[in-house]
């Protein structure tokens, strides 16, 4: 896959690194790699992963196609909240992709599962989503459900299809907000002028999204989010859609205020956190709830705003 990007004048100074990782849904690691094999140039030259992007810079980038590979399992630590014989809950962390795919073949959670639970996961999601009911993008971070059987696969999936599995977030969005808590009912589909984003679109697919404020700041609002519908960025495009992007999400709006532009290195992305999960356990029916605590990073945004 092939596509190039034209740099934004509130883009420029960032590395084309963490520019090419935004943009294509990559881990820095990732992009690195592509700069590194010249699969990804800036106007038509390669450059080094460090280097700091002008306005009107042409970025290219070449993603290979998924390589028909087995997907192998990797050291890398993971938080388990919860695990029995059925299902396991993670607290995914900010940066990290749910599962191989183009320019993201290793460092996945998948990789993690892989090498700490082995063949104990369903098949149903096939070789490249082992477990996987459900996903969080790669810059929001917090709880998901995993199944190890395909049993527990089925019966979570439909939990997630009728709406009996609870998500919540905390995000943290740009400009203060009028009410003190409402929902939005938007459908959401594919950007027709860009298939790597979404968007709010005619005939997208059914998208709700509650909301409640829990505290205000000088510009800013932190809101807890709780999703009715499980569409792909569907926090990150409502909230854009009704005038209030996440903050540091610079796909859809963030990132534009000298609060945003000055925490850049501390955000590296949407402030997002997927903080509770509310499920009935597949086997036994009893309901269970987990929580995360706000990463470090997020709480430290919140003190810089409370100061």
């Amino acid at each position: 896959m092939s596509d190039s990007l034209s740099v934004t004048k509130e883009e420029v100074g960032l590395r084309v690194d963490v520019f090419i990782s935004e943009h294509f849904d990559l881990t820095r690691t990732a992009a690195a790699r592509l700069l590194c094999e010249g699969a990804a140039t800036v106007n038509g030259k390669e450059v080094a992963k460090n280097y700091k992007l002008r306005e009107n810079d042409i970025i290219a980038v070449d993603i290979p196609p998924i390589k028909d590979t087995e997907t192998l399992p990797e050291d890398i630590p993971l938080s388990i909240v919860y695990e029995d014989e059925d299902i396991a809950v993670i607290d995914k962390p900010k940066g990290m992709v749910v599962h191989p795919a183009a320019g993201n073949e290793e460092g996945t959670l998948v990789n993690a599962l892989l090498y700490h639970m082995g063949d104990r996961l369903s098949g149903i999601g096939g070789e490249r989503r082992p477990g996987i009911v459900h996903r969080i993008d790669k810059d929001t971070s917090g709880l998901l459900v995993i199944a190890k059987n395909d049993y527990a696969h089925n019966i979570l999936s439909e939990g997630l299809k009728f709406h009996s599995i609870d998500r919540e977030y905390m995000a943290l969005a740009v400009g203060n907000f009028k009410d003190d808590g409402a929902t939005i009912n938007k459908p959401i589909g594919r950007n027709p002028r860009d298939r790597k984003k979404m968007a709010i679109v005619a005939d997208g697919r059914e998208a709700i999204t509650h909301y409640t404020v829990t505290e205000r700041f000088d510009g800013f609002t932190l809101l807890a989010v709780k999703l009715e519908t499980g569409r792909t960025h569907q926090i990150r495009v409502h909230l854009s859609s009704v005038g209030h992007p996440l903050v540091g999400d610079t796909v859809y709006g963030g990132g534009n205020t000298k609060f945003e532009k000055q925490n850049k290195e501390i955000l590296g992305g949407q402030a997002l956190h997927a903080y509770r999960l509310t499920l009935t356990h597949p086997r036994t029916g009893k309901q269970m709830t987990f929580e995360s605590p706000l990463p470090e990073w997020f709480s430290e945004i919140l003190e810089k705003l409370r100061k």
